[in-house]
């Protein structure tokens, strides 16, 4: 920097505001904005009598939307972005709507505390929540790591294999993802009694009861069903420390036959834990709802594994952020 040079501050301010733009984007989707104009370009009255608000209320959302990208002015007339149109506004099975549900009425309240999580942990856990609350927040993780899940299923991983162990399965749609795109394959879902439940009812909803089991148990403390010749822990990792992980590793191998399957689906980092960019970040989203959970680079794994009777075989990017590890029993 020149002597006298003053620095530019829009790097902090900009990063300042960023709680600004998340409001509006979850303000906008709440309002139902971006459905309003599902089916093409409308007026800023139109678009008002759509969504009930305003036509004041209106332009300042659809506005911060245009300055953000998600929306497009010509003239009076609004439309979505390809992305908005394509991820949120309800006309694709890709929607993103329930994610930005879930970080709106749990994850943002909770960030409001990360200071304090970061100096004394969380008050509450995510685990902890109520029904309701886990229910927005099942439906939101499964939104956002939908293309994870396609991402898995399109690879060659489980080729060969035939029962999959799905350790905290969530509501099931990994296991029905990667079970609908190879038909040689079933799957159990092993969960917390909680959780469980949900899982069944989107089982059954989503066609998978026959070929997707679920079995209520908590994988740390009792023991896991057997039998299966492949097992995936998909954004289950974070969720504990190195320690807890290791431990779990153990378990499961020890619910497995040698030459069995290991994916671990997670935000994997390289070595530094800031790349990729939204895996550092969510460092923070795991700080305020869980007391132990962070992010972990695929060395800290490769160790984890090999110290629990596991070989590691490779590690491959499958949707934004998450990434996969891959290992066998040995």
């Amino acid at each position: 920097m020149a002597a006298g040079a003053v620095p530019d501050p829009e790097p902090i301010v900009r990063t300042a505001c960023g709680f600004m733009a998340a409001k509006h984007l979850f303000a906008a989707n709440e309002l139902g904005l971006f459905s309003a104009l599902a089916d093409g370009p409308a007026d800023l009255a139109t678009l008002a009598g759509r969504t009930g608000l305003t036509p004041r209320a209106a332009r300042i959302s659809a506005d911060a939307m245009v300055a953000l990208g998600l929306l497009e002015r010509e003239g009076d007339a609004y439309r979505n972005s390809p992305a908005a149109q394509f991820y949120l506004a309800g006309v694709t099975p890709a929607d993103l709507r329930p994610f930005l549900r879930f970080w709106d009425r749990i994850s943002f309240p909770a960030w409001e505390g990360l200071a304090g999580a970061l100096r004394k942990g969380p008050d509450t856990q995510l685990t902890e929540v109520d029904e309701d609350s886990q229910r927005i927040a099942s439906a939101g993780i499964q939104a956002i790591t939908a293309g994870a899940a396609l991402g898995l299923a399109q690879g060659d991983e489980l080729a060969g294999r035939s029962r999959l162990l799905d350790i905290g399965g969530g509501t099931g749609f990994w296991s029905m993802t990667l079970v609908g795109a190879q038909p040689q394959l079933s799957a159990t879902v092993a969960e917390l009694p909680t959780v469980a439940t949900i899982a069944r009812e989107h089982i059954a909803a989503g066609g998978f009861a026959d070929r997707v089991a679920v079995v209520g148990v908590d994988a740390r403390t009792e023991p896991l069903p057997t039998g299966h010749d492949a097992a995936l822990l998909a954004n289950l990792v974070h969720y504990f420390s190195p320690e807890e992980n290791q431990a779990l590793l153990g378990r499961v191998r020890g619910a497995v036959e040698p030459g069995a399957l290991l994916l671990l689906a997670d935000f994997w980092t390289d070595p530094t834990h800031t790349q990729p960019l939204m895996a550092a970040l969510m460092a923070g989203e795991f700080a305020v709802h869980l007391r132990n959970g962070d992010v972990y680079s695929v060395d800290e794994g490769r160790a984890w594994l090999a110290a629990t009777g596991w070989r590691f075989s490779g590690h491959r990017v499958l949707a934004g952020p998450f990434s996969v590890v891959v290992a066998e029993a040995a």
